[in-house]
């Protein structure tokens, strides 16, 4: 599968791709098979220095359905590299890092962004997912989904025929982040600070925080509704092809699924994500990419509630 963008919480949006990946366990790429007796060479290691410039470098490369971060503490480059990356693609990653500390791995499935996440919210390019309703100190009300979701600006609505507006697309951050924020124009909706749980009850959020790698998280999407799952990787950057590509992504293996873009990710009553994409999907399962959510609140003046 293709690592694909996700929109906000309850929308989805038509040209907008969805990103989940296979749950299933990721296959390190083996690059030499010893001879009996023989040894695998050891992996190379490099200095800070080396990767932070490998990790600016990978920007450049053009190779779309690869993720990658720094792993401090075995001086290398972790790359993700989906279904699609033949091993010439592998080969151009590692020329333009210039360097043999690349550790790859594969991701089942194609790399892409997601549509849908909470409760699904529409424009006219499709559906989205709502991720959080946020306020300002002032009081104003807005919503927070993907900023693949948002970039085309316009109205959004509650509805499939688009007849119930919810208000005006005030903002929005992609590619390099995956952030945008919709105000409440139409006073006769209610804007609880809740998430929906798909099973009759909504779950209270009350904080905003950020995650780390082994921490139980929940997924809200209006595609494929809630899935659990946990943090597995921190400060990605993804590469959906076409220029589209956002960094300091938190990767899961909760799965999701197109329209699922936008939606929450949250650990109990604390927001933490946006849905931005992955590979896989939630039958068989996948990885998803989530945009820190305190990035978006900063940059909006805006709470959680």
């Amino acid at each position: 599968m293709r690592i694909k963008r996700t929109t906000p919480h309850g929308t989805t949006k038509g040209h907008a791709k969805w990103l989940a990946v296979a749950s299933a366990a990721v296959l390190a790429a083996v690059a030499f098979t010893p001879t009996a007796g023989a040894q695998a060479p050891a992996q190379a290691r490099a200095s800070a220095a080396t990767l932070a410039k490998a990790d600016t470098a990978l920007r450049t490369a053009g190779v779309a359905g690869s993720a990658w971060t720094v792993d401090a503490a075995t001086g290398t480059l972790v790359v993700a590299v989906d279904s699609t990356v033949t091993e010439a693609g592998k080969a151009k990653i590692r020329e333009r890092a210039g360097t043999d500390a690349v550790r790859f791995e594969r991701l089942p499935g194609k790399l892409s962004r997601l549509i849908n996440g909470g409760q699904a919210i529409y424009n006219a390019g499709g559906r989205c997912s709502l991720g959080f309703n946020v306020r300002t100190s002032g009081g104003v009300y807005y919503l927070l989904t993907a900023g693949h979701c948002t970039e085309l600006g316009g109205n959004w609505y509650t509805n499939s025929s688009r007849t119930t507006l919810i208000g005006p697309t005030s903002g929005s951050s992609f590619p390099g982040n995956d952030y945008g924020i919709v105000r409440y124009s139409n006073t006769a909706l209610t804007h609880p600070g809740t998430v929906n749980l798909y099973n009759g009850t909504n779950q209270d959020i009350t904080s905003a925080g950020s995650a780390f790698v082994g921490q139980s998280v929940k997924r809200s999407g209006s595609t494929t509704g809630v899935h659990s799952g946990s943090v597995t990787g921190l400060n990605y950057t993804v590469d959906y092809g076409g220029g589209d590509i956002v960094s300091g992504l938190i990767r899961t293996n909760v799965c999701a699924e197109p329209g699922d873009s936008g939606g929450s990710m949250f650990a109990g009553t604390t927001a933490l994500g946006l849905t931005s994409g992955g590979s896989g999907n939630c039958s068989s399962g996948g990885t998803t990419f989530f945009q820190p959510v305190t990035e978006a609140l900063s940059a909006y003046g805006v709470s959680v509630y």
